[in-house]
């Protein structure tokens, strides 16, 4: 399994309350640790601790300003995760990791992204409350090896308060992680005469991790819109499905001068994109 960093090491001030982790587990261990070994809570009285203590209350995460993490096949995708927690004694540290799959263990992850840095980032906005970022690289072809990691990720969030209680919780919540995806068109001949018939070409197409190029999407539903000259709003004309290279065809009758493009809605695992509109001059 293809990792950049263990996921079973926690950042910064998180760090001093857990478990060393070995440096030459770096690369390779993908264990992770019980919130207890984590913050080097008493394993003996767990419970006790928890019902004692108060502990940190995340409010906000925020993650890539809230859009989807849309990679593609060549270029390294950064984003920045944000948590917002509180505690009487403020909140010193912040942790979070994405990971794929059944459980956010060895055995049952086959995809994980770490942040870059040691230490969150954080800023408190009182004497309670702290928001704390870290950043993110996604390299496609290594963290991102295989197609089947895209669509949705479990996200990790852990606080860490200025007692050093902690809130940690492997499920804390669930973004997506996609395909980036192209769409073209063509729209010929031009110019054309007023009621005969234009022919509409294009592709659909999303990234393949596994193999560093485009690929077409095939099976997919697509619209073909339509704006006037004089106006700045397409209307869809008709839906088409692409075929098994993820290619779009279809006619239509010139009406008047304008633009023709193709629009795909999404889906889980590929963004939705819109081809630039391909301008028609009618005779």
């Amino acid at each position: 399994m293809r990792m950049r960093a263990t996921v079973a090491a926690v950042s910064g001030a998180l760090a001093l309350s857990a478990l060393a982790v070995p440096a030459a587990h770096a690369d390779a261990d993908l264990d992770v640790p019980s919130a207890a070994e984590r913050f080097g809570a008493s394993s003996a009285k767990p419970a006790l601790r928890a019902a004692a203590e108060e502990l940190p209350v995340v409010t906000k995460v925020t993650i890539n300003s809230g859009k989807d993490v849309v990679v593609g096949t060549t270029n390294v995708k950064n984003f920045t995760v944000s948590v917002t927690a509180r505690h009487s004694t403020g909140v010193q540290d912040a942790y979070v990791f994405l990971w794929h799959g059944s459980a956010p263990t060895e055995e049952g992850m086959d995809g994980a992204l770490v942040p870059n840095e040691e230490v969150a980032d954080c800023k408190a906005s009182s004497a309670t409350t702290s928001t704390c970022k870290l950043t993110f690289t996604a390299y496609p072809g290594y963290d991102l090896y295989k197609n089947a990691l895209a669509g949705t990720w479990k996200v990790t969030v852990g606080a860490l308060a200025g007692n050093e209680s902690f809130y940690w919780n492997d499920r804390h919540t669930t973004h997506r992680v996609q395909r980036s995806s192209k769409l073209t068109v063509n729209a010929s001949p031009e110019p054309v005469k007023k009621g005969k018939t234009l022919t509409v070409t294009g592709k659909l197409s999303r990234a393949n991790w596994e193999t560093g190029k485009y690929a077409g999407y095939t099976g997919q539903s697509v619209k073909l819109q339509f704006r006037k000259k004089s106006s700045s709003t397409y209307t869809t004309v008709k839906t088409i499905k692409t075929n098994s290279k993820g290619e779009l065809k279809t006619t239509v009758k010139a009406s008047a001068d304008g633009y023709y493009r193709y629009s795909f809605a999404g889906t889980s695992t590929t963004p939705a994109v819109n081809a630039a509109g391909d301008f028609v001059d009618v005779k």
